[in-house]
């Protein structure tokens, strides 16, 4: 056949696909998948048939308002948001793990994330593997219950500015303001004393390059920062019963009226 599927050679032998042919609908939706993870990182967030809990990686460097170079690995906040958006309003998803494995990067862009976070009505849980540094420590902090892994890391240090800095009173007042939000949000979402942060954030001797702490595991459990040392098991174990707890809740007042 010239217009069909397929081609069939002279001895009536095994049909020769037709490279003309229009692409099956299987193919163009797995084409699409992988334009998605190629775009995003990942798929959409689960159907209806798939697991109810959603896993939501933040790795590499947050990119904000400025496009990174292409050799970093970024996690674009303008990707992230939809699908934030898209999990509340999802019925089928009654929980949201997050995966932190991130150096930090836009201070507007990690707020507005973790503000996102901690204004969702599903349950969530954060988890820091590798690092959570940084704009990454609000992030880890946003969420209903935080894990952090034994060897993972969280560096705490003053905001810093890349670029051309004018050298007058009125700038270091704008910086002096950021810090206080980034202090404001971690000190109300997690344990750490206010002191205690800035304590952290201002140490001298820790970090060779630089002001700051850098906060190992069981230390940052210690300091009130994150919940709970932990892996992967542990935080889904945490959730689910976040949301069987959040289901009770539902049917109790429900059955009050």
């Amino acid at each position: 056949m010239i217009g069909g599927t397929v081609l069939t050679n002279s001895n009536n032998e095994t049909p020769i696909p037709n490279e003309d042919a229009p692409p099956k609908p299987n193919d163009q939706k797995d084409m699409s998948i992988v334009e998605k993870i190629q775009q995003l990182g990942q798929t959409n967030v689960p159907a209806s048939n798939d697991s109810k809990i959603h896993c939501l990686t933040i790795i590499g460097q947050i990119e904000g308002h400025v496009a990174l170079p292409p050799q970093n690995k970024t996690t674009k906040y303008e990707h992230l948001i939809p699908q934030l958006v898209a999990i509340e309003q999802n019925p089928k998803i009654e929980g949201l793990l997050i995966v932190l494995n991130t150096v930090g990067g836009d201070v507007e862009a990690g707020l507005a994330i973790s503000e996102m976070i901690a204004t969702l009505t599903k349950p969530t849980v954060s988890i820091v593997l590798g690092g959570g540094h940084s704009i990454g420590v609000p992030i880890a902090v946003s969420a209903d219950f935080s894990f952090i892994a034994e060897t993972a890391t969280m560096t705490i240090h003053p905001i810093r500015l890349t670029g051309l800095v004018i050298g007058v009173p009125q700038t270091f007042e704008y910086l002096d303001k950021m810090q206080e939000r980034v202090t404001r949000f971690v000190t109300k979402h997690s344990n750490i004393t206010e002191e205690r942060f800035k304590e952290l954030m201002f140490t001298k001797g820790n970090l060779t390059r630089d002001i700051g702490s850098n906060v190992v595991g069981g230390d940052a459990v210690k300091y009130g920062l994150i919940d709970d040392v932990g892996g992967i098991g542990q935080a889904l174990s945490k959730l689910q019963e976040l949301i069987d707890e959040r289901k009770e809740k539902s049917n109790k007042e429900e059955n009050e009226f």
